[in-house]
């Protein structure tokens, strides 16, 4: 950072960010479970990679947060999608990869990756 300029430029990078982690109940909240076996099993890339694609394309109807654990340890990590008048969607044995799949389609084009879902897990 040299100059005001660049701190004024990191301010609304972060306030951007920051949007994306809060919001209300007529938004798609997306919801990665950070509990300790989630991040052993690799939830914090995902969750950043979550954060910046869904602030690359410019999403502004999703909200992207975290939670404990969801319960389902073997699937980690895992991730719920909930949409305003829709059922959840809950996405398993996620990576970054994965993510930028399911931020296309689903959260950008509505179509849910059903192959990431928990019942193709199983």
């Amino acid at each position: 950072m040299k100059s005001l300029e660049d701190l004024k430029k990191i301010r609304e990078d972060m306030q951007k960010q920051m949007n994306l982690r809060a919001g209300d109940e007529n938004r798609t909240r997306v919801v990665v479970g950070m509990a300790t076996c989630g991040i052993a099993a690799g939830a914090r890339p995902v969750l950043t990679a979550f954060v910046d694609e869904v602030s690359r394309r410019n999403l502004q109807q999703v909200m992207v947060t975290q939670t404990g654990c969801v319960g389902i340890c073997r699937l980690e990590p895992v991730v719920e999608v909930f949409e305003p008048g829709k059922e959840k969607v809950t996405y398993v044995k996620l990576t970054e990869e994965k993510v930028k799949k399911i931020v296309s389609e689903h959260l950008a084009n509505g179509r849910v990756v059903d192959a990431y879902t928990i019942g193709a897990a199983e």
